[in-house]
């Protein structure tokens, strides 16, 4: 695959913050476990954040690179959408 799509700012940004939310929810578990808490918290705030913030940016790029280079968009846009189910993956198995 050319890495020249992938360089782009609107198909990095949703890979870094699904990588972040992935971060914060394994450094969550590791520091404070994974019993249920009365309140979310910052940590789980920050994740929803995170998850949801990526919608307009994959929408962007969506909107801009599938009509002009589809196969290559594709493959991101399938790059996007497992790190974001890798970040969902932890909140998912711990039920939280």
């Amino acid at each position: 695959m050319d890495a020249a799509l992938l360089r782009r700012p609107s198909a990095l940004i949703p890979l870094a913050m699904s990588v972040a939310g992935l971060a914060i929810a394994i450094g969550y578990a590791a520091m404070f476990g994974t019993a249920r808490q009365a309140d979310e918290g910052a940590a789980a705030h920050v994740w929803q954040l995170l998850m949801v913030g990526q919608v307009p940016v994959i929408a962007f790029f969506a909107i801009r690179w599938l009509p002009t280079e589809p196969r290559r968009a594709l493959l991101v846009l399938a790059l996007q959408l497992g790190a974001a189910l890798a970040a969902m993956f932890p909140v998912w198995w711990f039920q939280w």
